[in-house]
């Protein structure tokens, strides 16, 4: 399943050796409201860790989604095209928005863990 991560901004990450998935978490889809259109980066894109990557645009607003670390896009899922509601419907699964080729692992010790995420949550209320 590889090494989860979460950045303050509700984006996740998960690590499965140089490769990486982006999304979002349930709270940040959850924030949006209904997502009706999504704007993915192109591949070959190199994004940097914090720096947008992708946006996401729902009933509510339209937000920037940030890359939790830096890479280069080597995938985007197409069918968020045609569906993004499957950002709403599974954000940690089929909801994912990029895939990376990592550029600087170490980038990922400044993420939050899947505890300190739920924490943080919580500070939230």
């Amino acid at each position: 399943m590889g090494d989860l991560r979460f950045t303050e901004q509700h984006e996740w990450i998960r690590v499965d050796g140089d490769m990486a998935t982006v999304g979002i978490t349930e709270f940040a889809q959850d924030q949006l409201g209904d997502v009706v259109f999504v704007e993915l980066p192109d591949i070959g894109k190199a994004v940097a860790q914090f720096a947008e990557a992708a946006v996401v645009e729902s009933v509510k607003a339209a937000s920037e989604i940030y890359a939790p670390a830096s890479g280069e896009v080597v995938e985007v899922n197409d069918r968020l095209s045609d569906e993004p509601a499957l950002v709403n419907a599974d954000a940690m699964g089929e909801g994912w928005f990029v895939k990376l080729k990592i550029s600087a692992p170490s980038e990922l010790e400044k993420l939050l863990t899947e505890d300190q995420y739920k924490e943080y949550l919580k500070e939230l209320g």
